[in-house]
């Protein structure tokens, strides 16, 4: 374990900061019930990091109304939350080839069970979006435009800003999937024309699994899609309307929230350009690394300008899962390969045919020592194996 080379922090950051795993354990071991329900010092005091945490989520997204930030399971769940709360039968929608299967699978749903039509936007040959092609997509009765900000397969980042300016003048609902870039880049929802950002914990928040949330503006409502406790206003029959009873349900993930504003605390101190900065130096570098092995092919990777630090690649006739296999049972070396939870992109590259790529998530702990160990890896792989 303490030689592992973690290279997919893509899916999950690991390791995590150590102030987030002693935060965790001192909050629950000392604070862990039922947030400000209780009218007691601790659950007021767990209540109170509960909103703490709101407002620096909040702070981070540069939005202005704390009870607006709303706590979730992770991304998926948050964005089940905005999608199915916004949509209503015969509505259109615009989305993207780079997004996951948390925003296409209940697009997919509203598709076939709602009547929502549903237009995908293609990428360029270098992974990207043109804004001109949403602008071609828009009909009389779209409600609603998701896209990735950051594709978890190949890195790009979407020109969220002019897509959002779009909508904005057309009055319609923006919504951004920022499951890979919170905690790696700075966002800001004014400036980008974000209706609703959808974040999870668990990635480059430093968090724990388990916790995600949604930030949702003052101009856009969603509807409620599940009912239950909140513990406030227990007689009334209707689930809330105030934000954030909204669009939550029963008792929160209180150690999960400790553990995500400890994350964000770590990364607002480490500062996030800083990351982002270490993170594509070492994307650059193994770039440079894998261009110089024979049979070595990469995607969308041939200018990182708009990257964050994810990088897919494939050995020549060499399926993914073999790759992956071997870096681990042999060096020690853990990436993630398949389709990464988003098709449409591996039916872009072509590599749904192959059974996707070898994917590689960069993160705060990772060194130049763990690039270097694993372009030599990459390289006698396929070497021996091609």
């Amino acid at each position: 374990m303490d030689d592992l080379i973690y290279l997919d922090n893509g899916a999950t950051s690991f390791p995590k900061p150590e102030s987030v795993y002693a935060f965790m354990d001192k909050f629950y071991r000392n604070k862990g019930v039922s947030p400000g329900r209780s009218g007691y010092d601790l659950s007021i005091e767990t209540g109170n990091l509960i909103e703490d945490a709101r407002k620096s989520l909040t702070q981070y997204f540069n939005g202005k109304d704390p009870n607006r930030l709303i706590f979730s399971y992770n991304s998926t769940d948050a964005l089940n939350l905005a999608i199915n709360g916004l949509l209503k039968p015969g509505d259109h929608v615009i989305t993207t080839q780079a997004e996951h299967n948390a925003v296409l699978r209940p697009l997919y749903h509203q598709s076939i069970y709602n009547e929502v039509q549903v237009d995908y936007i293609p990428l360029d040959k270098k992974g990207f979006v043109d804004p001109q092609d949403v602008i071609s997509a828009f009909k009389p009765n779209t409600q609603l435009v998701v896209v990735n900000h950051g594709s978890n397969v190949i890195g790009t980042i979407q020109p969220v800003k002019e897509i959002g300016q779009i909508c904005k003048k057309r009055g319609v609902t923006f919504l951004v999937d920022a499951s890979q870039t919170a905690g790696k880049l700075s966002i800001d929802i004014e400036e980008l024309n974000i209706d609703i950002i959808a974040f999870t914990g668990h990635k480059s928040l430093l968090g724990p699994t388990g916790i995600g949330g949604l930030y949702v503006k003052e101009n856009v409502e969603i509807k409620h899609t599940r009912a239950g406790g909140t513990g406030v206003k227990s007689a009334q029959q209707h689930h809330l309307d105030e934000y954030p009873y909204r669009l939550e349900y029963g008792t929160l993930n209180t150690v999960g929230i400790a553990g995500l504003y400890a994350g964000l605390s770590w990364v607002l101190d480490k500062g996030i350009d800083t990351i982002h900065q270490h993170e594509m130096a070492l994307t650059r570098k193994m770039l440079d690394g894998l261009n110089q092995i024979d049979n070595v092919i990469t995607y969308c990777a041939e200018d990182l300008t708009d990257h964050i630090g994810v990088l897919s690649f494939n050995i020549k006739g060499f399926e993914a899962v073999n790759t992956g296999t071997i870096l681990d049972g042999d060096y020690d070396i853990a990436v993630r390969t398949g389709l990464q939870c988003a098709p449409l992109v591996h039916k872009f590259l072509g590599t749904d045919k192959i059974s996707g790529t070898v994917r590689i998530g960069f993160g705060p702990f990772n060194t130049h020592d763990h690039v270097d160990k694993a372009i030599e890896a990459i390289a006698e792989i396929a070497l021996s194996y091609v």
